[in-house]
């Protein structure tokens, strides 16, 4: 036989040429450094848009001609279907009118055999292990049966029932372990917002307490207001009769020879016609000097008793002040220890976890090889 030189086809080789040539134009411009600096190909660029819309255009048209013809097959398609339902229906219709009329369940020749009233027509084969029916050849009746079918199924029954027992309590015991385990969170949680609630509390009574001294001193110093507005009232309103009375009782209008009175004031007199003060003048200004005596010892006594009682709210606030810091930093103590203990935890549980990834699954370390297969091709 001669040997045939079989040639390639120059139009794959030709397309497998192109694609190197483009390939190798490809890497110099992506590992040249100064062209990938200066910028990139902008004709290029606008060249692959104009493609891809060229592309996406005939693709567009493509789509647009296959769904027209989509559309149109579709519509045959349903017609054909539509007279196929029609077609079948109609030999459907024929079938059960010739069953009906021709192909009755009762004409058959099996029909004995099929017939559904047929075992409530005839005897059993065997009602009991003496029927007379049940000869050697009945075969109804064996040599070696299983007689004690229903005891061992009723064991069998019990088994399964104890069986199913064990593990319903099995079951029951760990739903009951896990709820005791979560009453024991909820208590844990409920005794720490109990906490919360009762630092919360002993602060409101604090303020409630401040408050009520502040309100309280408020309103006893309102009254000593009020008060001391009453009394200026009251001897508004006195020196208002006195003036009164000392106009009615003046010398013009009563005509009293005594004319030793100056005008000047209360504590002058006319020297010319002065014959010295009289007793009820002496009496007033003793009894004036004991009222006025008896109102700066009162007033010194409610000054007193009021600082009394600012220095006794104030130590009082600031005793109530004193324990709730106590209590705070008591809890605060508390908390932080109980968030120390959290913290150590999950230190030692991040710890073995790392420590798990290090040896069990990180175990594979990348070697120089695999980082030199990187930035080798264009694509």
């Amino acid at each position: 036989m001669y040997k045939v030189d079989i040639q390639a086809d120059t139009k794959d080789a030709a397309a497998i040429e192109a694609r190197r040539n483009r390939e190798k134009q490809r890497q110099s411009r992506i590992f040249n450094a100064r062209y990938c600096k200066m910028g990139v190909d902008v004709e290029g660029l606008k060249r692959q848009v104009e493609e891809r819309n060229l592309r996406n255009e005939a693709e567009k048209q493509r789509d647009e001609a296959f769904d027209a013809y989509r559309v149109q097959y579709d519509k045959i398609a349903q017609m054909l279907e539509e007279e196929e339902c029609q077609r079948r229906k109609q030999l459907n219709q024929a079938m059960v009118e010739f069953w009906e009329r021709k192909q009755q369940p009762s004409m058959r020749r099996e029909w004995d055999i099929h017939d559904p009233d047929a075992a409530r027509k005839d005897f059993p084969a065997r009602v009991s292990d003496d029927d007379p029916r049940c000869g050697p050849s009945s075969m109804q009746r064996f040599a070696g049966e299983d007689l004690n079918f229903l005891a061992k199924n009723k064991l069998q029954k019990e088994l399964n029932k104890l069986t199913l027992g064990h593990q319903r309590s099995q079951r029951e015991k760990e739903l009951n372990d896990q709820k005791y385990a979560d009453i024991l969170d909820d208590k844990k949680r409920i005794e720490l917002d109990l906490r919360a609630l009762e630092l919360t509390r002993l602060e409101e009574e604090c303020r409630k307490a401040k408050a009520m001294a502040v309100a309280d001193f408020n309103r006893a110093q309102a009254a000593e207001i009020a008060e001391q507005h009453r009394l200026a009232h009251q001897r508004e309103q006195d020196d208002n009769f006195t003036e009164i009375h000392n106009h009615l009782t003046s010398n013009i209008l009563m005509e009293n020879p005594d004319l030793a009175q100056s005008t000047l004031g209360s504590h002058r007199v006319i020297t010319s016609s002065w014959k010295g003060m009289t007793r009820a003048q002496l009496e007033a200004v003793l009894k004036t000097q004991a009222e006025q005596c008896k109102e700066n010892q009162r007033l010194r006594e409610e000054e007193r008793q009021r600082d009394a009682e600012w220095d006794r709210q104030r130590h009082l606030a600031d005793r109530a002040a004193m324990e709730m810091d106590a209590q705070e930093q008591t809890f605060r103590q508390q908390l932080r220890k109980d968030l120390d203990g959290y913290n150590l935890e999950l230190a030692e549980a991040q710890k073995a976890n790392l420590q798990y990834l290090e040896k069990e699954v990180y175990t594979n370390t990348p070697t120089a090889h695999y980082y030199l297969q990187f930035n080798t091709s264009s694509r």
